[in-house]
């Protein structure tokens, strides 16, 4: 695939759509099966409280692959990622009757030789940043 977002068309300080994906807790599940990380944390509530959580919690490297596919998905190509990184300053809180939403936005934040971008992320769930310091260097068209 080849990113559909021309290089030429964005400029420092251009605003990507912020993006809502809800997260259930049979998503916890899927995600632990294809990840291998079973923690009772990310599904099972009566643990998750016994360890002074307030409810399930998303497992950070779901988070953070939901504000990679927020970047993939504006781009129009999962290779045009060359470097990403985060840091987790919140968990996303999934209760069994809710569920959860994070929202993630993201902003041109530096324009780099060979049509590289820095895109500079948001990501909140409940009102609350969940990632910081979040960003990725993408190859544009």
């Amino acid at each position: 695939m080849t990113a559909k977002v021309n290089y030429d068309d964005v400029e420092v300080g251009t605003e990507i759509p912020a993006q809502t994906y809800p997260v259930s807790r049979l998503n916890l599940v899927m995600y632990a099966g294809a990840s291998g990380d079973f923690n009772p944390i990310h599904w099972n509530e009566r643990i998750a409280k016994s360890v002074g959580l307030p409810d399930v919690i998303a497992h950070g490297m779901f988070t953070m692959a939901e504000a990679g596919r927020f970047v993939t998905d504006w781009v129009g190509d999962p290779g045009a990622i060359v470097d990403y990184g985060v840091r987790f300053s919140a968990p996303v809180v999934v209760t069994d009757e809710e569920g959860a939403a994070i929202e993630v936005s993201g902003k041109i934040q530096e324009k780099l030789d060979d049509n590289r971008v820095i895109v500079a992320l948001t990501a909140r769930s409940a009102e609350q940043k969940v990632l910081t310091q979040a960003r990725a260097t993408v190859r544009l068209a």
